[in-house]
């Protein structure tokens, strides 16, 4: 691993904590509402789609096929981990085809 990597992990690992820690510091003053509830609902979907948008905009074809293959594999399984798992595995499968 290269080491100008380790500070970008830290920042992201500092990133991610300091989002899930003002998680729940807003729960604790927000009240419920179905708005609220839908907002936090939506919020995972949100954040695959802007990773998938910025792969598949640097990507190629196996990087489309991939996500085609992830959509039907959701749909089908009813299963995010599934479909990911199904996802990756076809891109690396693809490149390593040469495509």
């Amino acid at each position: 691993m290269p080491a100008d990597l380790w500070p970008f992990l830290l920042v992201a690992a500092a990133a991610a904590l300091a989002c899930r820690f003002a998680g729940y510091l807003a729960m604790r003053y927000l009240p419920p509402s179905p708005r609220l509830d839908a907002a936090l609902r939506a919020t995972p979907l949100a954040v695959m789609a802007g990773i998938t948008a910025m792969a598949l905009a640097a990507g190629g074809l196996s990087e489309a096929l991939a996500l085609a293959a992830t959509i039907a594999v959701a749909y089908v399984s009813r299963s995010d981990v599934g479909a990911a798992l199904a996802g990756v595995g076809l891109v690396a499968l693809l490149r390593a085809l040469g495509l």
